[in-house]
């Protein structure tokens, strides 16, 4: 009798496979209604830091404008007097971002080779700078390797606003621009300055660094227009239509996506405006961006709020 009671006190209640696969059912569907919500928040807080990317960019640029009495040049041709050739408006802004060394470590690589596309001297190449960097793409926070040219490059999400292409050049970062805050005629609220546009599929355009740009121009490296041309189809071959490209979804895989203006968020792009205020915008602002990215056009454009 004493050996029946203890054998009853000794037993514990188990799980029945049915009540085990009822418990991992329960798991599955939470799990399955919680991924979305976390992906989401995730999405919300790249999003949040990029645009705040944005403004730390368009403040260094206000800064500059300060010291020299006009933004920087977009992109820098050969024939540039700065003789800093195919750099631009992002090596002009390193000493407003913290980052003084590189930029001192840069002018000096110049002095000893005119091609920023030699490393060493020009160990900038290969030196990444976070504040270029949106966190959605994961391909840019470390160096890469261009597929191309073979060349490790560190690379940037975000490009300055030329206008409406290479050729037009009526925006406020062109090639060679030295523009003022008075050549913004349009109100520096209603002109875009720069946005959103990950690196090439082959990572071959969006050098942080420097970049030659379609046929010299600086297009797709260092500046882009909101309906820029793809030059690529008459000189080395493209599998993309020649443009005007609109400003739309792409992906990272996507070797069209280098002619426009996109981003790895869902439903539009961050953009800064030159009045050093930034803020997203939806793709279907798609046909508002031509007269944004004009300085001094005169057209009338409305965003949302």
């Amino acid at each position: 009798m004493r050996s029946t009671s203890r054998y009853n006190r000794d037993r514990r209640p188990g799980f029945t496979l049915i009540e085990l696969l009822v418990v991992l059912a329960i798991i599955a569907v939470l799990i399955g209604l919680l991924l979305p919500a976390v992906q989401q928040v995730r999405g919300a807080a790249e999003r949040a830091q990029c645009l705040n990317n944005l403004k730390q960019l368009a403040l260094a640029l206000h800064q500059y404008h300060g010291d020299y009495k006009s933004f920087p040049p977009g992109h820098r041709s050969l024939r540039n007097a700065d003789q800093l050739p195919y750099s631009g408006w992002t090596l002009s802004i390193l000493p407003y971002l913290d980052h003084r060394q590189l930029y001192d470590r840069s002018r000096a690589a110049y002095r000893v080779s005119s091609s920023p596309f030699r490393n060493p001297p020009h160990t900038g190449l290969s030196s990444p700078v976070q504040v270029f960097a949106c966190p959605a793409d994961g391909r840019v926070p470390g160096p890469q390797t261009s597929q191309q040219s073979g060349e490790v490059v560190a690379l940037t999400s975000y490009l300055g606003v030329s206008g409406k292409d290479y050729a037009t050049q009526d925006g406020v970062l062109g090639q060679d621009s030295r523009l003022r805050f008075a050549d913004i005629r349009d109100g520096s609220s209603n002109t875009l300055l720069l946005g959103e546009r990950p690196p090439s599929a082959d990572l071959q355009f969006g050098w942080w660094y420097a970049g030659v740009g379609q046929g010299g121009t600086g297009s797709a490296d260092l500046v882009l227009g909101v309906r820029e041309q793809n030059l690529q189809v008459f000189t080395v071959g493209s599998p993309c239509g020649p443009g005007f490209y609109p400003f739309a979804p792409a992906t990272f895989n996507d070797p069209c996506g280098m002619f426009h203006f996109w981003s790895p968020h869902s439903s539009g792009a961050n953009f800064a405006f030159a009045d050093g205020s930034a803020r997203f915008l939806d793709y279907s602002a798609n046909p508002l961006l031509p007269a944004l990215a004009s300085r001094a056009g005169g057209e009338a454009a409305t965003l949302p709020e």
